[in-house]
């Protein structure tokens, strides 16, 4: 199947009537088409992207206060929820500037550039979510040595290796891309630069791109999941060890947070491939994609609050903080 996706990605080079030098700009087209929509989408997407970004800062604002949440679980947090405000930010302000002003247009370089940032932020999620796997299966399978294993240093390593893997991953895609001459077609069928739609109105021959991408996918998405599915193998098979109920709850509750992310993050994303590949409507396959880049973000901060006592805890202090401060001003 891949092979196919390979081969079924070359294209004959056809005379470029008009070469990269002259091409400047992209045009977004999902979300934009529907005129009687933009109202109600507009307001839909503003409000998703302040709920995803405030219930984000909460988080890392109650992790940052609060010294009792400044564990290698709630380093992981901190940032996983850092990320998220930088993933919805880059593609949906430039969405709702769309909507607003009904400029669908994207230059070159603005593509270029919110694609990269995209990819990274993408892959820092993978990597992270993966780390916080770890980190569970540590603290619940060798608990004795869990201050000594998941150290200071060691959570570094991990934020540092997947920081830079995700810039160099992406910094090799949009190379490749700027190698790729575009034509009359310039047409996104996405609200954002996604790269696989970009190599789609490529005149060149994208074989050596479609190659990298279907590689790197294989090779950054099988590592993860890979790492996930065997910690919580351990982590269940060391839960089911327990004698007591009461033990299993507490063993499980621990995760229980990290689970619920891992299976939206997980069950999103499959959601946007499935929905490219068996189905030609544009429509439905942006929804999948909205609902993998957008609407994720927006539910993490409420599933580690809900599901979370120590972040409730923290959220009450900063909120007990912040209605002492008149009195105190008076």
């Amino acid at each position: 199947m891949v092979f196919k996706l390979f081969f079924a990605s070359r294209k004959v080079i056809p005379m470029v009537s008009e070469n990269q030098t002259e091409f400047t700009e992209f045009v977004l087209l999902r979300f934009s088409e529907k005129p009687n929509q933009q109202d109600a989408l507009f307001g839909l997407f503003l409000g998703i992207y302040l709920v995803a970004v405030v219930g984000n800062l909460l988080i890392i604002l109650a992790i940052g206060i609060d010294s009792h949440l400044h564990t290698p679980m709630y380093f992981f947090l901190f940032n996983l929820s850092f990320v998220d405000i930088c993933a919805v930010s880059t593609t949906v302000p430039k969405m709702l500037m769309s909507i607003i002003t009904q400029n669908k247009s994207i230059p070159y370089a603005d593509c270029l550039i919110q694609m990269y940032f995209f990819m990274v932020f993408v892959s820092m999620d993978h990597f992270l979510l993966t780390a916080m796997a770890y980190d569970r299966f540590v603290a619940i399978c060798h608990p004795l040595r869990y201050t000594t294993i998941m150290n200071a240093r060691l959570c570094t390593q991990l934020l540092m290796f997947s920081w830079l893997i995700s810039f160099l991953d992406s910094l090799v895609h949009c190379l490749m891309v700027t190698r790729l001459s575009f034509c009359t077609d310039r047409e996104i069928q996405h609200f954002f630069c996604d790269l696989a739609e970009v190599l789609k109105l490529s005149c060149s021959d994208t074989l050596i791109n479609y190659v990298l991408l279907y590689c790197v996918a294989v090779l950054l998405g099988f590592i993860p999941i890979s790492g996930i599915l065997y910690s919580y193998s351990k982590i269940c098979s060391s839960i089911l060890k327990i004698p007591s109920a009461q033990g299993k709850y507490k063993a499980f509750s621990t995760c229980g947070s990290h689970l619920s992310v891992v299976s939206l993050f997980y069950s999103t994303g499959f959601g946007v491939y499935l929905s490219s590949s068996t189905t030609q409507s544009f429509w439905k396959s942006a929804i999948a994609s909205a609902m993998y880049t957008v609407v994720t973000p927006m539910l993490n901060p409420f599933i580690y609050t809900l599901r979370n006592k120590d972040i409730k805890d923290a959220l009450r202090k900063i909120i007990a903080w912040e209605s002492k401060i008149p009195c105190l001003l008076h």
